[in-house]
């Protein structure tokens, strides 16, 4: 949504059918550009290598060291300051890694068993007490291997900081493309978390938008305008098969999973006013959980699945309301400046993020569930569409009127510039797998 051109919700639904123009391309490039004091000192040797042909692959320490650095909680020592390059326990010369203040030491080995099969086997140690904190080995075949990469990043990154890692999960977002003639092209685009491997699972010359995962990681939801209308359509990522959830007459938006899987929380005006919906996958059943005479929209799922929190301007500005997923009483919970859309629950359930404004500014914030407590994360301008990491520790939003990618902590304190090349890349929607 454009939000200073549509400062309420009726507005931005009507925003849905704007044209982005923009030239899009794969992959996206991350520029850290804030981090943490006192992260925590890191080494990644480059991996030995065993196999038929003279190089790895691709580097894997290169892929583990961006992981950890992205994530701003470790301070990742620059390769031309090892003082050596073991790759194997017995290698290690303690001593010279003690007087570089590292702390932490990875090293790991790369063997080729097979044509396109591979084993890795990794070592992760204390350097003060020289105690080996991860010994493991990888199987994998090709295709698999960079996946491997950052399943030894997540169980680094556990090991040292306490909380799960995120880098073998997924981000989906979109993108434009023009044609010979200046027309726009849309594409939903998933990658990794890295931004690498970015692919199109769906193309259309009307747009595309409101991306969701599956709690499985398989299928995306989405809404697409092929059609000149709006409609809903669940597509699993790998097969590219697709089903047709809604299409009725009017608005059909903002589908958002259950935690279990098993329901979408839809926004449909085929009764009227923009309402909220629940669209049951098993049976095919459609229930109304929110009714009312203002726009209600953007739902948004507790990890408990217990409760909904949506979007509505039923107070006279866009605030944040919840329902119980079964229907019920409505209550408000922001209350604080005239506009807050866009809810978004952290995965642990202590947070919502939001659209705030502030001074005409749009900003990335948190809303603590607990004390109601709000914090700006973002500088502001034209952000939207925050969603959550897995492991509740970052925030990927789009800035900038939707011309940028961005990702920002929970406390506010690393900053990511996510670039896509495209002029135009929005709804960027995390997986939990």
């Amino acid at each position: 949504m454009n939000h200073n051109k549509y400062i309420s919700i009726i507005h931005i639904i009507a925003g849905l059918l704007l044209y982005w123009s923009a030239i899009s391309r794969a992959e996206l490039n991350i520029q850290i550009t804030g981090g943490v004091e006192g992260s925590i000192p890191i080494a990644v040797v480059p991996f030995g290598w065993e196999g038929n042909s003279p190089n790895p692959p691709f580097d894997m320490a290169a892929v583990i060291r961006t992981d950890l650095e992205r994530s701003g909680k470790f301070n990742v020592l620059a390769p031309d300051q090892y003082p050596s390059n073991p790759s194997s326990p017995k290698q290690i010369k303690f001593p010279a890694w003690q007087a570089s203040g590292q702390e932490n030491l990875v090293i790991g080995q790369l063997q080729e068993t097979f044509p396109n099969r591979f084993d890795t086997a990794f070592y992760l140690y204390d350097v003060f007490s020289q105690k080996r904190l991860i010994g493991y080995r990888i199987p994998s075949n090709k295709d698999d291997l960079r996946r491997a990469t950052h399943q030894i990043s997540d169980m680094v990154y556990e090991q040292l900081t306490g909380e799960k890692g995120v880098f073998t999960t997924h981000i989906a977002y979109v993108t434009v493309n023009l044609d010979n003639n200046k027309r726009p092209y849309y594409k939903l685009q998933i990658a990794d978390a890295d931004g690498y491997g970015a692919r199109s699972i769906v193309s259309s010359r009307q747009p595309i938008m409101s991306p969701s995962w599956s709690p499985d990681g398989k299928t995306v939801a989405y809404v697409s305008f092929e059609k000149r209308k709006s409609e809903i359509f669940i597509q699993d990522i790998w097969t590219g098969k697709r089903t047709r959830i809604a299409s009725f007459s009017g608005i059909n938006g903002a589908p958002a999973w259950s935690p279990d899987g098993k329901q979408l929380a839809l926004t449909l005006s085929k009764d009227g006013n923009p309402d909220i919906y629940m669209y049951t996958l098993a049976t095919n059943q459609l229930r109304q959980i929110v009714k009312h005479y203002a726009v209600d929209t953007e739902p948004a799922w507790s990890p408990d699945g217990q409760t909904i929190a949506f979007t509505s301007d039923r107070g006279g500005s866009p605030q944040i309301y919840s329902v119980s997923a079964s229907g019920g009483k409505v209550r408000r919970i922001t209350f604080e400046g005239s506009y807050n859309a866009s809810p978004d629950f952290s995965p642990d359930g202590k947070l919502l993020a939001i659209v705030h404004r502030q001074s005409g500014r749009f900003h990335i914030a948190t809303l603590s569930l607990a004390d109601k407590q709000l914090n700006l994360l973002s500088k502001g301008g034209q952000d939207e569409s925050p969603t959550f990491a897995p492991n509740s520790s970052m925030i990927l939003y789009a800035r900038a009127a939707g011309t940028q990618l961005a990702a920002v902590s929970v406390d506010g304190r690393v900053h990511q510039q996510l670039t896509v090349p495209a002029k135009a890349v929005r709804e960027p929607a995390w997986s939990t797998k």
